[in-house]
């Protein structure tokens, strides 16, 4: 529950995402039956993004390729009140100090999750992309820290209810697990409706995650994506995590 020692966050996005106008590619609409990608070619466009994101795509640079857009069959998502936090990782929220933010250190995070030891999609022109879109108040972090040192975050899209996790980061074990533990738990206070973690991973579904069809994740993301949802941005202690069961 929210603590008494909560400040504000950072001057981060505008709660209400500014519009972007129409994209000028004719995206695909995913269907039962098609592969996990549905579509090669277009941009990273701000107009792109948002409207690929609406119809449950999103991009997955290749080396090599053109750009391949992705729709999962089936998709992973953690649903209000099933993000899950183990025993070892209350007690760590409960001793570990740290606070979090939202929209403090957009830029961070993203250039965080782009170091990964085994590689990552997350090109400049991503990092440039998406940096971009937060600054027009679609794209989100959280921030996870240390007293002043980033140690670790997640990022992604916000489409009305639905918040499209990209990629999380830590420097400090546990981080990124905090870092994902409260984007649910300040999405679902805001009334979200749905956190789409894209791929059912074993560590996801240790987390919560559970796999739905295409059909359903597209069902559940046009019944949502006109929502306004504002995400709470300020700083607050990630003790108050700790019941998360």
């Amino acid at each position: 529950m929210p603590s008494p020692a909560a400040e504000a966050g950072g001057s981060g996005p505008p709660h209400r995402p500014q519009p972007v106008g129409p994209s000028r590619w004719i995206l695909p609409e995913p269907n039962p039956g098609d592969a996990e990608v549905v579509g090669v070619g277009a941009d990273l466009e701000p107009a792109t993004l948002v409207d690929a994101y609406a119809r449950g795509i999103f991009p997955w640079p290749q080396a090599g390729s053109r750009l391949p857009w992705c729709s999962p069959d089936p998709r992973a998502v953690i649903e209000p009140g099933r993000v899950h936090a183990s025993r070892t990782l209350r007690r760590h929220l409960r001793r570990c100090g740290w606070t979090s933010t939202v929209d403090l250190a957009f830029a961070e995070v993203v250039a965080g999750c782009s170091r990964r030891r085994e590689g990552t999609w997350i090109t400049r022109p991503m990092r440039r992309a998406y940096t971009r879109l937060a600054d027009l108040g679609w794209a989100h972090s959280v921030e996870v820290w240390d007293g002043e040192e980033l140690v670790g975050g997640i990022y992604g899209v916000a489409i009305g209810g639905c918040f499209t996790g990209e990629s999380m980061f830590h420097r400090a074990p546990e981080a990124s697990k905090v870092a994902l533990v409260d984007l649910c738990h300040r999405w679902f206070a805001a009334s979200g409706a749905v956190v789409d973690v894209q791929l059912p991973t074993p560590h996801l579904q240790a987390m919560g995650a559970v796999t739905v069809s295409r059909l359903e994740f597209l069902r559940r993301l046009a019944a949502v994506r006109h929502h306004e949802v504002a995400l709470d941005r300020a700083r607050w202690a990630v003790s108050r995590l700790a019941a998360v069961g």
